[in-house]
């Protein structure tokens, strides 16, 4: 729903595939306000990601949860919030692509490094009620 403050907020259940929705909401908007179609299509990873880690670790694929996705429009700037009902983030160290190739460490892990590389700022931060809230800014010029 779009608001006068020109936000639009999408709450979306902890299924897998349901990220798709908030990834083509986030992309509608950041064309709409003229990004780049490179740009558009680093936003949309970078949502995929935060919300595939709210649903598999924030809220723990327990489907009575749901991820909040809120997305703030401003003059030259998307601010993308996705808030999830789990506990907290743990600091998790960028992965090392030596040791994925070497099969050292697990395939998966990528989410967080890939968010930080897809947007502008990122910060990670437990929400007021509970919750783990990851917020990104991509700037129209950059």
């Amino acid at each position: 729903m779009m608001t006068p403050d020109n936000k639009i907020e999408l709450h979306i259940p902890s299924v897998m595939g349901f990220e798709k929705v908030a990834m083509e909401c986030a992309a509608t908007t950041a064309k709409n306000m003229g990004f780049t179609e490179d740009r558009v299509e680093d936003l949309k990873t970078a949502v995929a990601e935060a919300c595939l880690n709210a649903i598999e670790h924030g809220n723990k694929m327990d489907t009575s949860t749901k991820v909040g996705i809120t997305l703030t429009v401003e003059e030259s700037k998307l601010q993308v919030s996705v808030k999830d009902e789990g506990k907290g983030i743990d600091e998790i160290p960028a992965p090392r692509i030596e040791n994925k190739i070497e099969g050292k460490d697990k395939a998966r892990g990528w989410g967080i490094f890939l968010i930080k590389n897809m947007v502008n700022e990122v910060t990670f931060e437990s929400g007021p009620e509970g919750g783990n809230i990851v917020r990104m800014i991509i700037y129209l010029d950059k």
